[in-house]
């Protein structure tokens, strides 16, 4: 594992890379992101073959571009991927013409709102060629003039150079614990040239795993898997071929947009109101900062679309900084990056993975009153006023229907502490530990 000295720096060798859906600059980012994760975590590449089909969808092929540029009919350059690849329509269809103005025109892409930028633009299922180039560059074209567009590039279904995705998996202090499940973190690790959206989202989910590997989760926690794909494709192929994970999975968290100068808004779980909203609130909360929230599906939409789609539904959060100006420009860039907003993200996701990965359910084994001076659990009201006071309502939810959690916001008292007291009682033998129910839909 190698280190860093700052989250962001993690980032600005992500960021130049063009990250396309299957492509050797999308490959290179994965092998980054494995070089930065805590070797604990068993990183791996896997790849699917193009054309595959995984539930309803297809694995792209993989995008190999040898060159692209636009030029005018005399050999005067306009636009040119080895510049910039946003200059060029992403999974453009090839072409080598000479073509009118009128005939260019439909092909060429820019940003009204940014006209100084690159917008970056994608064909990815509805193919055409293109290039995109800034308005103020697309104003100044002589209309006069022929233009030669040249892009050559391959559509390559070799299943041994396919689509790839990155996947790593942080275990509880003592591994693996039978039946608890896991909690599932995801994060696209496409889109060219883009330093929000989203390798910023995969830097703060590195540094989590990181966190979570120095400090591990307490014994009997959840495991955390760690997904890093291309986006919505890369979700559904990865959990199509690995369905027999879907029973195991309890809740998950998108990250993306974490970077810039925003406030974090949580956009809840199409369950909207379950124990990952909650907790993700808590965490929140906790930062003493501003933020915001928005029903599932109404602030961005990626791949919470899959996780916590029809026929999976495990409930998915998603937290982010949206919106901002420079969205899918080449503004994106890491001028825009504040390395403290990267690390209160980090923050929020760490916090949230916590609490939910080692919450559970306690019921009792006992009746009647607990003896608790006899079983040393008695807390003198001198030295801890509210957890004394709490004490006999806590009790009174050992009845194997709410979590730790639940009885925390019931007593008004911190997750930890309800936790750090309860845990007391399961290791007197006085209640069983219950793992949290599965809510997803894992037929």
């Amino acid at each position: 594992m190698k280190d860093y000295s700052a989250i962001k720096s993690v980032l600005e060798e992500i960021h130049p890379l063009h990250r396309t859906l299957a492509s050797d600059g999308l490959d290179e980012a994965l092998r980054i992101v494995g070089s930065y994760l805590p070797d604990s975590a068993g990183y791996q590449l896997e790849t699917y073959a193009p054309g595959k089909k995984v539930w309803t969808w297809v694995v792209p092929e993989r995008y190999i571009v040898k060159r692209a540029y636009l030029e005018t009919e005399t050999g005067q350059k306009v636009v040119d991927f080895c510049d910039n690849p946003l200059h060029l329509l992403s999974y453009s269809l090839p072409i080598d013409r000479v073509v009118t103005w009128e005939e260019l025109q439909p092909h060429l892409y820019y940003s009204e709102k940014r006209p100084s930028a690159i917008p970056w633009q994608f064909k990815y299922y509805e193919r055409n060629w293109g290039f995109c180039l800034s308005k103020d560059q697309y104003d100044t074209l002589d209309r006069g003039v022929n233009y030669h567009a040249v892009i050559d590039v391959e559509f390559g279904t070799d299943p041994a150079a396919g689509f790839r995705i990155g996947a790593g998996v942080v275990y509880p202090e003592g591994g693996k614990a039978d039946g608890v499940g896991e909690m599932l973190i995801c994060t696209h690790v496409c889109h060219p040239n883009q330093s929000n959206d989203d390798a910023a989202g995969v830097v703060t989910a590195i540094e989590v795993a990181r966190r979570l590997a120095a400090k591990p989760l307490p014994s009997g926690s959840m495991s955390v898997r760690f997904l890093f794909c291309p986006e919505t494709i890369g979700s559904i192929a990865y959990l199509a071929h690995h369905e027999d994970l879907l029973p195991e999975l309890r809740a998950g968290i998108f990250i993306e947009m974490t970077g810039n100068d925003n406030s974090l808004i949580l956009q809840r779980s199409r369950q909207d109101n379950a124990l990952i909203d909650r907790v993700a609130r808590t965490a929140l909360n906790r930062t003493g900062g501003e933020f915001r929230e928005g029903e599932f599906g109404t602030v961005v939409a990626n791949d919470e679309r899959v996780i916590n789609g029809p026929g999976l539904n495990v409930p998915c959060i998603s937290i982010s900084r949206w919106p901002y100006d420079e969205y899918h420009t080449s503004d994106d860039n890491p001028a825009i990056i504040c390395e403290e907003k990267l690390q209160e993200a980090a923050d929020v996701v760490e916090q949230t993975i916590r609490i939910y990965a080692s919450n559970y359910i306690p019921r009792r084994k006992f009746r009647g009153p607990v003896f608790l001076s006899g079983y040393g659990l008695w807390v003198d009201w001198r030295v801890n006023w509210a957890l004394n006071r709490a004490i006999e309502k806590i009790m009174m939810h050992f009845e194997g229907q709410d979590t730790i959690f639940d009885i925390a916001e019931l007593t008004g008292l911190t997750f930890e502490e309800v936790c750090d007291y309860v845990n007391q009682f399961h290791a007197k033998g006085l209640v069983d530990k219950l793992p949290l129910p599965v809510i997803a839909e894992a037929e």
